[in-house]
């Protein structure tokens, strides 16, 4: 059986890898530093590191489902609770970050830089 989020707003790695492989993906947004993210990351994932989403929030479409990843869940519920301030009502933290996560890992520069 597989587990679920254990809170309202967050999302399990099973969970989201399932709905990677199913092609019901949400816009998957790694809130890391860009070293990190080469290092690996969801594919599919755009890079916005922690420090600029208070600049660079207006580029996210408040319209979308958003699920925030970093290294352990902790900068990316930092992330969330900043959106949800200004107004994005559906946005996810992963649950342990990438250290949960055993789906599929892309490497290399970030994208949406």
């Amino acid at each position: 059986m597989a587990m679920r989020a254990p809170w309202p707003d967050t999302v399990t790695p099973e969970e989201l890898r399932r709905r990677l492989e199913a092609g019901n993906a949400p816009l998957i947004i790694d809130v890391r530093e860009p070293d990190e993210y080469a290092g690996g990351h969801i594919p599919g994932a755009r890079l916005l590191p922690l420090g600029q989403v208070p600049v660079r929030y207006r580029e996210l479409p408040s319209d979308q489902e958003i699920v925030l990843v970093c290294r352990s869940g902790n900068r990316s519920g930092l992330a969330q609770q900043w959106l949800q301030g200004m107004g994005f009502r559906n946005v996810r933290n992963l649950v342990g970050g990438m250290q949960r996560w055993k789906g599929p890992v892309e490497y290399g520069p970030g994208r949406g830089r």
